[in-house]
């Protein structure tokens, strides 16, 4: 069933990148990968979950042949450069990006955004490890996905002769901007900063117990966002 489930994600994301969404039909499917409907149900339930398989695996293809980059010694480098990959993706694959951010589903998030979400929230957690991160773990994540995948969509949606890459770069440093410190911040960074960077070194800890830890998190978080 293996080969037979590979061989379906294959024709079905061979169809969605010559005709989008809408040419992934379960009969193109089946003939294309050359099995019967009910092999696509029993394998993947649904076509939603066919569609989610197709996202999950094109996504991590992308991460592996260009996110598996070592991190530097600059956490905030890395995230510029996670930005612009991630704008990159989109505009090399569009249908497959659209597929994972243009139709958000309350409730049931994407497989393929959920395992950006994580990567994400990986190089966010080394910003606030480094003492460089102005708000919260979770505000800066939100700010740099919101910014990131409303630029990536526009830029999808026009002609390829007006996209420009300066939009993105701008829109890029201004998300930084908002949610780091300078390499070398010339005071302290208060108490606020202290309880983010604090909270993103918890893990790394066994000092508490976890309902002491849970607390502690607790207040991190209310002294992080007052």
């Amino acid at each position: 069933m293996t080969g037979t489930r590979e061989r379906i994600v294959a024709a079905a994301a061979a169809l969605l990148r010559e005709g989008g969404r809408e040419a992934v039909s379960t009969r193109a499917v089946s003939a294309a990968a050359g099995v019967q409907a009910p092999t696509i149900y029993r394998a993947f339930g649904d076509k939603q979950g066919l569609l989610d398989a197709v996202a999950l695996d094109g996504f991590q293809a992308y991460l592996s042949s260009k996110t598996g980059l070592p991190p530097s010694d600059d956490p905030v480098a890395d995230l510029r450069r996670g930005w612009d990959l991630h704008v990159g993706f989109g505009l090399a694959n569009p249908a497959l990006y659209s597929l994972i951010y243009g139709e958000p589903r309350p409730g049931a998030a994407n497989p393929a955004a959920e395992a950006a979400a994580r990567v994400l929230a990986g190089q966010v957690r080394r910003i606030a490890e480094a003492g460089r991160l102005r708000v919260s773990e979770e505000h800066a994540a939100h700010l740099v996905h919101s910014a990131g995948c409303g630029m990536t969509l526009t830029q999808i949606g026009l002609p390829e002769d007006r996209r420009d890459t300066t939009l993105s770069h701008l829109a890029r440093e201004a998300v930084i901007a908002a949610i780091t410190t300078d390499a070398t911040p010339t005071a302290a960074p208060g108490a606020a900063g202290a309880a983010i960077t604090l909270r993103a070194a918890l893990p790394g800890t066994d000092a508490l117990t976890p309902r002491e830890g849970a607390l502690m998190v607790e207040w991190l978080d209310r002294i992080a966002h007052q």
